[in-house]
This record gives C-alpha cells, sequence and structure tokens, in this order.
C-alpha cells in the first residue's frame, strides 16, 4: 500500500499563507521518497508562528510560490492516499491556497493520524505528534514540515503494523 504523507508550516494565521511543505513518500514498510520546500507566501508573517518554526520572511524571498510549486506537489499527491497529522489543518491549507490562487483540487483521499492514534493508542496522555511519536523511540524536530510528514509517515506505518498484528479494532465508517 503506498501513500503520501504532508505537512504544511504557516507564515501567520491564514490558512492559505504556507510558508514550508514537507512530503514523504511510503509504503507500509518504508519511507521511498521525501521532498521538501521552503514557499513564498507573498506576505507578512507573524512573529507567533517563526518562534513556532523557524522560518522568517527572509529564508522564503527566493524560494518558490504555492502556485509554482504546485505541478510538483500535485503530482505527489493526485490519485493518492495522504496522510497528515491533524489532517483537518493541512487539508484546509491546500483548500484555501488553492483557492486563493485558482487551482483546482486534486483527486485524493486523506486520512488524520492524530484521529487513527487515539484508536489505535487510547491511552496516551494525548494524541499530539510529538506524544505519539516518544511512545514509538522516534526523535525529530518539530514543527519541521519534513521532519512532522516523515514521523506522521511512520506513525501510519506503525497503526498499520498494529492492525495487521490484531491488536487493534477498526471500524468502517458508514
Amino acid at each position: 500500500m503506498k501513500f503520501v504523507s504532508i505537512d504544511f508550516e504557516t507564515a501567520n494565521e491564514k490558512r492559505f499563507s504556507p510558508c514550508a511543505v514537507g512530503i514523504v513518500v511510503a509504503n507500509q514498510h518504508e519511507i521511498e521518497k521525501e521532498y521538501y520546500s521552503l514557499i513564498n507566501p507573498l506576505m507578512p508573517f507573524s512573529q507567533f508562528n517563526t518562534r513556532i518554526h523557524g522560518i522568517t520572511e527572509e529564508d522564503v524571498e527566493e524560494a518558490p510560490t504555492f502556485a509554482q510549486l504546485w505541478p510538483e506537489l500535485n503530482s505527489f499527491l493526485s490519485g493518492q492516499l495522504v496522510v497528515a497529522h491533524n489532517a483537518s489543518f493541512d487539508m484546509s491549507v491546500i483548500r484555501q491556497t488553492l483557492d486563493h490562487y485558482s487551482l483546482e483540487y486534486p483527486e485524493m483521499d486523506y486520512l488524520c493520524t492524530a484521529n487513527l492514534s487515539k484508536r489505535v493508542w487510547p491511552d496516551l496522555m494525548n494524541h499530539k505528534l510529538n506524544t505519539v511519536a516518544a511512545h514509538h523511540g522516534m526523535r525529530f524536530e518539530h514543527h519541521h514540515a519534513l521532519e512532522d510528514a516523515r514521523v506522521a509517515a511512520k506513525v501510519f506505518m506503525q497503526a498499520l503494523s498494529a492492525y495487521r498484528a490484531g491488536g487493534v479494532c477498526w471500524k468502517r465508517a458508514g
């Protein structure tokens, strides 16, 4: 089973302000490919967001815009199962940024590894990415788009492994 993990960092509170993207292409056993890019959102950064991810306006001055990156990003996402930790955030970044640039939505399915981890490991104190990662002995630089995408991919692999081992009761929606 092939899937794609994605994570965005944003310049400010607007969901159409991505300033970095990380993508990991994987299967249930291994990571096959990784992609990372800074993105010039063509708008001001908030100090709050910069404190979280460390990316500044100066860092992205020479970076491509989302519209320039979209053909490549779309090639990763179209026709794929896409996973993200707190997928509602990352999917809203995609939707709102595509709307902002009047670009077409990709055909893709997605799921949220945060919600999945609540079902698979219900006894964790919370299901934030750093908590789930620590539970599995994963160390990473949190709020770096590629690192977060990589860990979300590994969390999904762990969930698939738990399912195959019969330790998880999954229910189909609908």
